[in-house]
């Protein structure tokens, strides 16, 4: 695997080349979609609507330009979310090949979500509600998908710190167990749901990931979930950079080894919940741009949390809009994609880092 420190940027430049690529990645996936794609002028003219800069598109090309406006900002917040989200974890654990699902939120977050799918497909005849609801569909799955993404992260740190001092080696084991135990749920729900195809597919779809029929509440949830999550950045950066030498270190030099814990855990959990809330299951994007980041810009949190939230918001922006433009209606669930991606990419990390992975 090549070594990108050999090409290292400054972070400023690299965050102005982020922030350019920002909002061209955002128009380039207005305009392409499975239903073709729009010339600059239309998109203009539709995104102007929106603001009341412009008149509205005729016919449904207004409605189009919407709905592709909301996967779009869903698909920058889900990505900048679990890039956050894993630089968070990976500088917390002091290793470039955690991810937040060591904490138990992609489980968690499933669980929840599928429950909800259960609930909308009748399966709660306590609750009275309608299956055809969409308004009810787009705000129970997303809102049962972030209170199991917590509910599991609550039980990982509860079962870790049970003397109220979190031990990193046994929140990982802690995890791996909460998320075996999860992954137990959902297999018994799936087999049980073999009969009814509707919901099984549903269930499944959520599995794979999938920014498709965003809304703005999708939107606006990754939104405010990203944006609690960012006020913690300047609590811990400094302080998780005097982590890499341990927390002992950390320690004698002053710094609440406890408090930091708390609230970068608090932090990646809620970024994380938030993402896998409103797009399910997508796979490694908190793995790989966190460790291209550092490669590229070096190692100070100081920079590294904020570059992280842009580079995951262009990285998987720019996945969709290449996938949509050469696949069109055929493009891949984006869970799938960054598997396809991110598969290669982790083995190439695992031969790269024997070392660090042998004192793990």
């Amino acid at each position: 695997m090549p070594d990108l420190r050999s090409f290292r940027l400054r972070p400023r430049p690299c965050a102005l080349l982020l922030l350019v690529a920002l909002p061209v990645l955002l128009v380039l996936d207005v305009r392409v979609g499975s239903t073709g794609q729009h010339d600059l002028a239309t998109t203009a003219r539709g995104l102007g609507a929106l603001l009341g800069l412009a008149e509205p598109l005729p016919g449904h090309l207004q409605t189009i330009v919407e709905w592709r406006l909301w996967r779009a900002l869903t698909a920058g917040g889900v990505g900048a979310a679990l890039a956050l989200s894993g630089a968070l974890v990976q500088g917390l654990f002091r290793n470039g090949l955690a991810a937040p699902s060591i904490l138990g939120v992609t489980g968690g977050a499933s669980l929840g979500a599928t429950v909800a799918i259960l609930v909308l497909s009748g399966y709660a005849p306590a609750l009275v509600m309608d299956v055809g609801d969409v308004g009810m569909s787009t705000l129970l799955v997303p809102l049962f998908g972030f209170v199991g993404a917590l509910a599991a992260v609550v039980l990982v740190t509860v079962l870790a710190s049970p003397g109220g001092r979190v031990s990193v080696p046994t929140l990982l084991l802690t995890g791996i167990a909460v998320n075996t135990c999860i992954a137990g749920l959902l297999s018994l729900i799936s087999w049980m749901l073999l009969d009814d195809w509707e919901v099984s597919r549903a269930v499944l779809r959520w599995t794979f990931g999938t920014l498709d029929d965003r809304s703005p509440f999708h939107a606006a949830t990754v939104g405010v979930g990203l944006g609690v999550a960012c006020l913690a950045v300047p609590f811990v950066a400094w302080e998780l950079d005097l982590f890499a030498g341990g927390e002992a270190d950390a320690r004698s030099l002053g710094v609440s080894t406890r408090r930091v814990r708390a609230i970068a855990i608090a932090a990646a959990a809620l970024s994380a919940a938030a993402a896998v809330s409103v797009a399910g299951q997508i796979a490694f994007i908190g793995l790989v741009v966190p460790h291209i980041v550092r490669q590229l810009t070096g190692t100070s949190h100081r920079s590294l949390l904020p570059l992280s939230v842009l580079a995951g918001a262009v990285f998987l922006l720019g996945v969709d809009v290449v996938q949509r433009a050469l696949l069109g209606d055929r493009a891949l669930q984006p869970g799938v994609m960054m598997s396809l991606v991110g598969g290669p990419f982790f083995l190439l990390l695992l031969a790269a880092n024997r070392r660090e992975v042998e004192s793990w």
